[in-house]
């Protein structure tokens, strides 16, 4: 059995060519029927501000099944403490033996939600699409800006709004030191009225981005919404949006950002298409320029399984982790 520590796993995975086709295959694996993925378990803690998700399943074909625990405790950065934290089983399917614990403390959650929300993004923007709106100063912000700026292929602006100054400032000088060009967003509404691409990595449980501050032609990455009673978009934007593409329809259905809008009957359970067709080519994403295309990333296992799985390949090959 292998142990990997965060700052060993940190070693073996970054945003790199092979983690993204990881992630990308994830996606895939759950639309063409691949991916065997329960109900997400979900534990609140709204005395502390905090919530638990356990994810767990299989991809057929894989040597292991991975089983995830999830933990983010919004009010930490206060204490001194990251907001997110997390361990990772990854199991033999052949024999149940453990394979490997993977004490990545949330890391590689982290980093496959930053990889998935840039490939859904690039998947579904317009190719012209530079001004980037970040809304949130957390852990995913970081991510989605460095993966979205990594993987596009061309220079890229960013802004970043938060509620805290402070806290918009500090990423924005953390963006800046990693060669990003980032600045602060006074205002969410004329930020997201000048924005091509919308990125929203709150926890927030009211809307923020209102349909009317929206113009043709954007996308929206909506990844907050990973459990119940959580929304980012208010949900006449939901309705209006030409495309709306989940990762797994019935999560984003049952808890996620178009849940909303599904219940008041403002969208159908068929209103909504997945990232796995979008990627394999089998469903369009965007049609037009004009269109108004929405991403709602609840998260799902297979990101976690293929995440395990190159870390354990790699593990393996370079003698890393004790046995």
């Amino acid at each position: 059995m292998i142990q990997l520590s965060r700052a060993e796993i940190e070693q073996l995975v970054t945003v790199d060519e092979g983690a993204v086709a990881a992630v990308r295959d994830a996606y895939v694996a759950i639309t063409d029927g691949r991916g065997n993925v329960p109900p997400v378990g979900h534990i609140a803690f709204p005395a502390t501000n905090g919530d638990c998700h356990i994810k767990y399943g299989h991809i057929a074909g894989d040597p292991i099944f991975a089983v995830k625990i999830a933990a983010g405790f919004y009010d930490n950065p206060a204490k001194g403490l990251p907001s997110s934290t997390g361990i990772i089983l990854a199991i033999s399917a052949e024999t149940g033996e453990v394979r490997a614990i993977l004490n990545d403390e949330g890391y590689l959650t982290d980093l496959r939600t930053g990889i998935g929300g840039a490939v859904a993004t690039l998947a579904l923007a317009r190719d012209d699409a530079d001004n980037v709106l970040i809304v949130g100063t957390g852990i995913q912000a970081r991510y989605q800006s460095r993966a979205l700026a990594a993987l596009a292929g061309r220079p890229l602006s960013f802004r970043i709004w938060g509620r805290s100054p402070e806290k918009t400032a500090a990423i924005v000088a953390e963006l800046a030191r990693d060669g990003l060009n980032a600045a602060p967003a006074a205002d969410l509404e004329a930020a997201c009225r000048a924005a091509d691409i919308i990125v929203t990595t709150t926890p927030s449980t009211e809307p923020l981005v209102r349909s009317d501050w929206v113009r043709p032609g954007t996308h929206i990455t909506a990844m907050g919404a990973d459990g119940p009673g959580k929304q980012e978009l208010d949900t006449a934007l939901v309705a209006r949006a030409d495309v709306r593409v989940s990762d797994m329809k019935t999560q984003s259905l049952g808890h996620g950002e178009f849940s909303h809008a599904c219940l008041a009957g403002l969208i159908g359970r068929d209103d909504c298409i997945e990232l796995g067709a979008v990627l394999a080519g089998t469903t369009a994403g965007r049609r037009a320029a004009e269109d108004i295309t929405i991403a709602d990333l609840t998260g799902v296992a297979t990101q976690d399984i293929a995440m395990a799985r190159t870390v354990l390949e790699r593990a393996t090959a370079t003698q890393h982790g004790r046995s």
